[in-house]
């Protein structure tokens, strides 16, 4: 007996189908419809598409193919991402205690 088929194998079998890119609602609602999956299963869906090397996610949600993409609209830049410090510490080589039996400061 041959294994079902994931859910990223049936929408790559969608999207080949396909001429161009899909918005993830549509390809949601094909991939469910073909697995029988429901709407519990979609939070794990978008995890596995997003990991899978052969999709690309677009602009305002739309996935691809990768295969049909150029190099610059299936890669990130990550020369591009400005890295920032949220808290402004900085380190300065000392552990910091998160014990709150140890909190020193009284209030």
């Amino acid at each position: 007996m041959a294994a079902a088929k994931s859910m990223t194998d049936i929408a790559h079998d969608v999207m080949s189908k396909k001429k161009r890119s899909i918005p993830f609602v549509k390809l949601w609602a094909e991939v469910s419809k073909i697995s029988g999956r429901g709407d519990d299963s979609i939070a794990q869906f978008y995890s596995d598409l997003s990991l899978d090397p052969r999709f690309v996610n677009l602009k305002d949600n739309k996935w691809d193919l990768k295969e049909r993409r150029k190099y610059e609209e299936s890669h990130i830049d990550l020369s591009e991402i400005e890295l920032t410090d949220d808290d402004n510490d900085e380190f300065n080589g000392e552990e910091e205690d998160l014990d709150p039996e140890n909190d020193e400061d009284e209030y």
